[in-house]
This record gives structure tokens, sequence and C-alpha cells, in this order.
């Protein structure tokens, strides 16, 4: 009887929708949901999140405070740090960060937290489905044991899903109404029951044959892209053996009309899934008894990346006479992709620290970022500089870490000393001379 009557509600958009964590991958989501014509409920425990939303203000560029703002008035959008109120929801998504620990295994305590607090407020007719990137397992064998803790069972009082995230920030292209998604579900009725959910909310819902499923799909999506991006980045330290520009050959190798898909290199990945994910999938593997050896190389050699570019730094230095030690860098860019204000494990912060390691003084410059927040292990309390010629100038190396098209990288080019660039810019716009360095 409960199934049907929430599978009615689901259709008529009569269900209230909650989402729980209001970041860069729950605030889209939700304001997703407000448009496809559900009521929202958005949870998340920082008080200042929610207080910003309350006043229809957006921290996340994909959601402009516009949307916001009508969502909140309209009676569409109610943002709380009161847990309680996701009792009344119907169908809840779970949108917590899933890092990684020191020894680079999962990290799932903020969705184990999710979960046994869930489990307080969880009514008999819902629908709870998790979107945060996990292991194959972990919607089973983690969360529905917390779920089920207070008396509830899956498949009888309650359904559980899995549906990967599959946000990508500053995407003009594909914001979330355009992307297609997929759903698993730890048995066939939370399947259709997340598939009826989603479909007014996306183009095109695949429904796989388990949450199992569904979780190895949102790996296999990133490994792809850590893997392939590991090759351009190892391909990038051969080529400067040979004297090669490596960018110039990705650009050639990219005209082939067929059987070649360019990834670029840089200075290493950021995001929160494609530095992760390969840990996620060789952690599980070797509990199955397989050593994904391609894998795991794939992972060391992006995280290699940003030691790799200290060392072309210091080298190039030296190669003029200049000890790293003592040095101004100047960092041009510190959000892990351009265009973006997202820090989530960007590289930018390894190089930081690994010229300060060295003796260098840091500062940074970008758009996106007048101020660096605390981000895990990393506390500069740096603020963005201006990017004027003096300034330039005055530093003895400008690092091109993250490459945001609202950079005047003619004045970067004209007035730096010393400009070792990991992203190609110069390759692109047909920049040259002594003082540029690819790294």
């Amino acid at each position: 009887m409960i199934l049907g009557e929430l599978r009615a509600k689901i259709e008529r958009r009569e269900a209230e929708a909650g989402v729980v964590g209001l970041g860069y991958v729950g605030l889209p989501l939700a304001a997703a949901y407000v448009d496809a014509g559900y009521r929202v409920v958005g949870y998340d425990v920082d008080g200042a999140k929610v207080a910003a939303l309350t006043a229809g203000r957006s921290y996340v560029g994909d959601v402009p405070a516009a949307v916001v703002t009508r969502a909140v008035q309209d009676g569409r959008l109610e943002v709380t740090t009161d847990a309680g109120r996701l009792a009344a929801a119907d169908v809840i998504t779970i949108c917590v960060p899933t890092p990684l620990t020191a020894a680079k295994e999962p990290d799932l305590s903020y969705l184990r937290t999710t979960a046994a607090e869930l489990a307080r407020h969880l009514r008999p007719g819902r629908l709870v489905i998790v979107a945060s990137t996990v292991y194959p397992g972990a919607t089973r064998e983690v969360v529905q044991p917390l779920l089920e803790q207070n008396g509830l069972r899956a498949g009888r009082d309650f359904w559980l899903a899995y549906s990967p995230e599959r946000v990508d920030p500053g995407n003009k292209e594909y914001p979330v109404r355009k992307i297609p998604t997929v759903v698993g579900g730890v048995d066939a009725d939370a399947a259709a029951l997340a598939a009826t959910f989603y479909r007014p909310v996306v183009p095109a819902v695949t429904v796989v044959s388990s949450a199992e499923a569904a979780e190895m799909v949102k790996l296999l999506e990133n490994v792809y892209r850590a893997v392939n991006i590991a090759l351009v980045n190892e391909l990038k330290l051969i080529c400067h053996r040979m004297g090669l520009d490596v960018f110039e050959i990705i650009a050639a190798a990219a005209t082939k009309p067929y059987g070649f898909q360019r990834f670029d290199p840089g200075p290493g990945v950021g995001g929160h899934c494609i530095p992760l994910d390969p840990y996620y999938l060789s952690w599980r593997a070797r509990r199955f008894g397989v050593e994904s050896q391609f894998v795991e190389l794939a992972g060391a050699v992006n995280d290699a990346m940003p030691a790799y570019v200290v060392s072309r730094l210091a080298d190039a230095l030296a190669a003029r006479g200049r000890a790293l030690a003592g040095a101004r860098i100047l960092i041009l860019g510190v959000a892990y992709k351009p265009d973006v204000d997202d820090l989530r494990e960007s590289p930018a912060f390894e190089i930081m620290e690994g010229l300060l390691r060295r003796g260098a003084t840091v500062a940074y410059h970008d758009p996106y970022v007048p101020a660096l927040p605390r981000v895990r292990k990393h506390d500069f309390g740096l603020t963005s500089v201006p990017l004027t010629a003096e300034a330039l100038s005055s530093y003895d190396a400008v690092v091109i870490a993250t490459d945001h098209a609202a950079v005047d990288y003619d004045a970067v080019f004209a007035h730096g000393r010393l400009v070792v660039d990991t992203r190609g810019v110069a390759q692109r716009r047909g920049a040259s001379g002594d003082h540029i360095v690819a790294a």
C-alpha cells in the first residue's frame, strides 16, 4: 500500500524532496528538483550556508542568487539546520562529502553520521537516494543497516537507491537538468521509484540491476578520466626529456576524427571525484582479492605532478642563477579547474606547500577566490594579490596553475620574469620566449 502511495505522490509531483548537504552537489540538485516541480527542503549542518540561502544569496556559481531568491520566496525551497524537518520529506537525497583518509582509504564518516541521523527521523513510505561517491556495496552494507537501526526495513517500510551525482562545476553546457542519470536500488522497487522521481528532473534515466552496479558506474566514469589524464601527464614528462612540446603534440593528435579523445595534462588533478575515485576502486578491489595496478598507477602519476611542477620551477630558476629558497613566487589560479571558485583537492595547494617547504615565499592571484579559507590541511592565510604589470615583474616566477579565462595572459607573458606554464596557455596563445617554461 505505502509503495503505491509514494509512487503516486512522486508522479503527481506532490512528493516533498529532501536534500542533505547543500554544497557544490546538493544545492544544484535542490534547484533542479524545484525546477522540476517538487517542493524541496534542504538540510545542512553549516548555519552560514542556511542563512545565506534563506536571505537569497548563493555561494555556488552554478546556482544564481535569483534562482535561490525565487525558490525561497515562492515557498518551493526551505533550508534548515534542523534534521527533524526531514521527517516530512518523501524522497531524501544524500549529498555529503566522502573524502579519503590520510592513508588514501575511503572516509565514509560523513555518510555514516548522516545515515544515523536520518534514521532518527525516517518514517515509513520514504525513498532514500545516496548520491555521494562511494565504493560498490557501500549503500547496501553501510547505509542500509544504519537506516534500519530503529526498526524500519528497506524494501518493506522504506526504499533505498543509489544515483551517482554528475555535477560538473562551471559547466554551462551541461547543468544538472541536462545531464542523464543512472539509478540502481537495493531492490527493484527502489530502483523504479528513484527512476520515477528523476524522470521529470533530467533528460534520461538509465536503470541498472543493483545499487552496486550504479556505484561502479560512478567510479568507472571518473577512473576513466583519471587514467587518461595520468597518461598525458606521464607523456608530458617524457616530452620534456625529449625536448618536445606536449601541448603541441596533443593538439595535433586531436585533429584525428576518430579513435582519439583529447585529454590535457596539468599540475595534478582536483575536484571531489577524479583524485579520489581511483583509490575508492582500488581499495574495494583489494577486498575481493584483485590488485588494480593500472588504476593505482594512474592515481600515483597524478599525485606526483605538483612535485614535478616545483622541480621544474626550481630547475628553471637555477638556470637563471636564482635559488628557489628565498624566491618570490606568484601562483596564478588556485581553484581546481578554470572559471570556478571550487577549491576541493586543488593541486595548486600541493604546489604551494612544496614551495614553502623549500623556502620560497608564495602569493597567489585568482579572480574567483579573493581569500583562501582553510581547506583540510591547508591554511595559508593569504588573499589574492592584484595582477598588475608592476606586481608581475616583482616576482621571481609566475606559475600558471589554473587557466582562468578572465586572466590577462598577454600581461603575464609580457611582464613575468619567468613564467612556468602547467596548462599549455602559451601554446594555445602562440606566446613564446626564453622566459616561458612548460611544466
